[in-house]
């Protein structure tokens, strides 16, 4: 081959290889993230909301050693709402007997408790 036509192979055809090597290095990675697969399937899951009718109480309480302070409580019931403190040796069961209800609905009233995990003194609601 000749000097020059070297040369010229060499100017043109090493910036050429760089970005075909680039080019191919870019798609396989893309193909990697996407788990190989030329598309990408997006689930679209339901919602559920529930609404619930709460009203909400502020009490004012002064303290007495600190005259002149004040601070605020909020206390969110539902109205005719029945509310039941855990004792000892209380189940989830033994309350919705007491009250005529189900564990199910009991549950559901109180969607943050663990079964399983109940305090003396946990504050639950029944009705």
């Amino acid at each position: 081959m000749d000097p020059r036509t070297r040369q010229q192979v060499t100017h043109y055809g090493a910036p050429a290889a760089f970005l075909a090597a680039v080019t191919i290095a870019v798609i396989l990675i893309k193909a990697g993230l996407n788990g190989g697969s030329g598309s990408t399937t997006t689930a679209v899951l339901p919602t559920t909301s529930t609404a619930t009718k709460t009203t909400t109480t502020t009490k004012l309480v002064l303290t007495a050693p600190q005259a002149g302070t004040t601070s605020t409580a909020t206390d969110t019931t539902a109205p005719g709402a029945q509310y039941y403190v855990v004792q000892s040796g209380d189940t989830l069961g033994s309350m919705a007997e007491k009250y005529s209800t189900t564990v199910d609905e009991l549950m559901t009233l109180n969607p943050g408790i663990d079964p399983t995990a109940l305090n003396i003194g946990q504050r639950i609601r029944v009705k």
